[in-house]
């Protein structure tokens, strides 16, 4: 979920890496020690910010500042790396054994298939992981066991443009499927110049935009037992409908396949795009674009989703430099209330535990964000804890667009094939 987003999608700052393990062993709560008797961790984070005045590494130099101000006998070297660059920084670094202690980014699971990390029991208090909301927490867990620890998250909703809806004469936003192919033709024909839903299948997040169609319809790409189902008979006709209420009659962009979100967010910002489905950065942009905007539950088949998707990042803790119980004092001090509240605010994400959320509802401070906080904890999340998903993630954004404008079954079902074989290969 980069902000990159968050994503949500959408990012940008500092250097390189140059990190030394510290400590010895790879198993209990002691570790090493510096030759100053103090235990150092190395953290790894993200940047979310845009530019150096709103870099990450501001907030965890502070977060850093205090802990040790409170721990003494721990120091945290805090490196900082940019989105396009920390994923393949951090290979490099396992791969050469200067592994960090945490590390806060994208994905965990192929961390925990190399055994890495601890378990989130191993370096959370009881307390810390009763915070958690419950389906974030169980999104970080890999067969039955939490190893991903969510660090910020975003869900989605339909955002829609008021002035334009007015216009067509329409006077609620649609919560069916086929309210909102009544309300994208009267848009059509009322609003010239206008994309009535703004339909993004392109490489960006087709995945994600996939997946919030197949939910309305009892669908998704896995089934209750987790194996794929990409080709299951209600994603098959989630498509078919895409295909002939949306796509064929016009009500959408003329190639959803190539179509990217970053492409639908900024049509919906300069009033293009009438509907689409979008999460919190959005906001900020409608905003800046003055759009006069609404946001409600993603439209069903048969109604309002109860369940949208939900997307985190995730923080997560390495075994190898033996500093379990250090950690565990870390990341306690880093999940306080306070600590994640102004990490949250910072970069308008939304949080991951009960705490944060209950103040972020009462405050008032976010009242634009009030839609996505009621959708929060009933968020369903991507096969995260699956080996296969990136494999099978990165041939869905190549290819599930086709699905709307060829023949559903055969595009599903080739994308099928492609997903068993990458759990074979995994």
């Amino acid at each position: 979920m980069k902000t990159r987003v968050l994503a949500l999608s959408t990012a940008c700052a500092l250097g390189a890496l140059a990190l030394t393990a510290c400590g010895s062993g790879s198993g209990g709560g002691g570790g090493g020690a510096d030759a100053d008797g103090k235990v150092t961790l190395k953290l790894v984070a993200a940047d979310y910010g845009d530019k150096e005045s709103n870099s990450s590494k501001t907030y965890w130099n502070d977060v850093a500042t205090a802990f040790t101000a409170a721990n003494p006998d721990i120091k945290v070297d805090v490196q900082v790396v940019n989105w396009n660059d920390i994923d393949k920084q951090v290979k490099t670094m396992i791969q050469s054994g200067n592994v960090p202690d945490v590390l806060q980014t994208g994905g965990y699971a192929d961390k925990v298939a190399d055994d890495l990390l601890y378990k989130s029991e191993d370096v959370l208090s009881p307390a810390t992981r009763a915070d958690l909301i419950d389906s974030f927490a169980k999104a970080g867990e890999v067969k039955g066991v939490q190893y991903g620890i969510p660090f910020v998250s975003s869900s989605r909703a339909l955002f829609y443009n008021k002035t334009v809806l007015q216009q067509a004469g329409i006077d609620q936003p649609p919560t069916t499927w086929e309210e909102l192919r009544k309300d994208a033709e009267q848009i059509k024909a009322r609003v010239p110049g206008v994309t009535p839903y703004a339909l993004p299948l392109g490489p960006e997040e087709a995945q994600g935009e996939s997946m919030l169609w197949e939910l309305g319809n009892g669908g998704g790409p896995t089934g209750k037992d987790g194996a794929y189902t990409l080709n299951s008979q209600a994603d098959i006709d989630t498509f078919g409908w895409l295909k002939a209420n949306l796509v064929g009659p016009g009500l959408t962009y003329p190639n959803p396949a190539t179509t990217d979100r970053k492409t639908a967010f900024a049509d919906f910002a300069a009033g293009k795009a009438a509907m689409l489905n979008g999460h919190p950065s959005l906001i900020r942009m409608a905003t800046a674009g003055k759009v006069d905007y609404g946001v409600v539950p993603v439209p069903g088949k048969a109604g309002p989703l109860a369940s949208t998707l939900g997307v985190a990042d995730w923080m997560m803790a390495f075994k190898k430099n033996g500093h379990r119980d250090q950690i565990r004092k870390f990341l306690d001090f880093a999940y306080t209330k306070d600590n994640l509240l102004k990490f949250d605010e910072t970069y308008n994400l939304m949080p991951v535990t009960q705490s944060a959320l209950s103040d972020m509802t009462a405050s008032g401070r976010h009242k634009d964000l009030e839609p996505f906080f009621a959708l929060l904890p009933h968020a369903v999340f991507y096969p995260l804890g699956d080996t296969s998903w990136d494999a099978v993630s990165a041939e869905l954004k190549k290819g599930i667009g086709a699905a709307v404008s060829g023949d559903p079954a055969k595009v599903l079902g080739e994308l099928q094939k492609k997903a068993q074989d990458a759990v074979a290969n995994k």
